[in-house]
């Protein structure tokens, strides 16, 4: 076994002490937003020795990362494979990779995920008196003109900011958290059409091409697609290409956004999977581990990974 050594990424909405606790690293004061581990071009991790990971492994079709959201981070949403290759032809997409994700928290984490259910959307805006957008949104069975109107300003988003503030329920007190960071944003009213999810440490959420969704807070293990392609649909100071988030994103209502505890958790759309391990661990090809004591290491055929504290491991998809 032999560790691997990542790099950290100090993003505005990083938690301070979580990676740099985890990883036994001295925390600066930085916010420490994500640490990738993979072959990415823009980040290769090494080795102990200081050679590449990719000498090894070759070029890996994933990256992980662990990400510690002290503040919501964008709202955004990534393309299909298809849309990436065209888009890096043309300038848009830094890669031609797509980026599905799979998040896996390691605290208390939450997050916003998809399109909420129609129903379950028409009884909460009926529920914030929100009467003239439920029965848009029923008449249609869909909120895809509603986030078009939002997004083209074709639509008031204060009308729907206006009805959450003093409203009770979980999903109207985000929108106004998320109003007072970035007021009036149409994206903030769009909140309100997504899954509000929570997860407990071991839960996992997958977002698969189109999902939009935006990380609110906690910290979790990611698996996705060796891609940094990024469509963002707001909270955010960065720019809004309107044209291309709405020809990129799904708003297929998502029923299940939380996957159950498991001990796989498959990303079929990059061909792998994490793999939970209990306490050892034994492969047929290279393989990198997380351990959830919190180092990151290559595991080669003929090794015993040996891991009291359990983690995860990243491994192929059978064909």
């Amino acid at each position: 076994m032999r560790a691997v050594h990542g790099t950290a990424r100090h993003y505005d909405w990083g938690d301070t002490t979580f990676i740099p606790d985890l990883l036994g690293l001295p925390a600066d004061g930085r916010p420490w937003a994500e640490w990738w581990v993979g072959t990415h071009p823009s980040a290769p991790s090494t080795l102990d020795d200081g050679s590449p990971l990719a000498a090894t492994t070759g070029s890996l079709p994933w990256l992980l990362k662990v990400l510690s959201a002290a503040q919501p981070l964008s709202m955004q949403t990534h393309p299909d494979a298809e849309a990436a290759r065209r888009g890096f032809e043309t300038g848009v997409f830094s890669d031609p990779n797509p980026k599905p994700e799979l998040l896996v928290a390691l605290t208390s984490f939450s997050a916003l995920c998809g399109v909420r259910p129609i129903d379950a959307t028409v009884a909460l805006l009926n529920d914030l008196d929100l009467g003239a957008v439920a029965k848009r949104i029923d008449s249609e069975g869909s909120v895809v003109s509603l986030v078009d109107d939002l997004y083209r300003g074709d639509f008031d988003p204060g009308v729907v900011i206006e009805a959450c503030r003093g409203a009770d329920r979980p999903e109207a007190r985000w929108v106004v958290d998320l109003d007072t960071r970035y007021p009036g944003e149409p994206s903030v009213a769009v909140a309100l059409l997504l899954n509000l999810v929570e997860l407990a440490p071991g839960e996992a959420i997958r977002l698969d091409a189109g999902n939009l969704h935006a990380y609110l807070s906690g910290s979790g293990l990611e698996l996705m697609g060796s891609s940094d392609n990024v469509v963002r649909g707001g909270l955010t100071s960065k720019p809004v290409d309107v044209d291309l988030l709405l020809s990129t994103v799904d708003l297929t209502p998502l029923a299940e956004p939380v996957l159950p505890i498991a001990d796989r958790y498959e990303l079929p759309a990059a061909g792998v999977a994490l793999d939970r391990v209990r306490t050892a661990l034994t492969v047929e090809n290279p393989t990198v581990v997380f351990e959830s004591a919190g180092r990151f290491t290559l595991v080669e055929p003929g090794d015993l990974a040996e891991m009291p504290a359990g983690g995860y491991a990243v491994v192929p998809l059978e064909a």
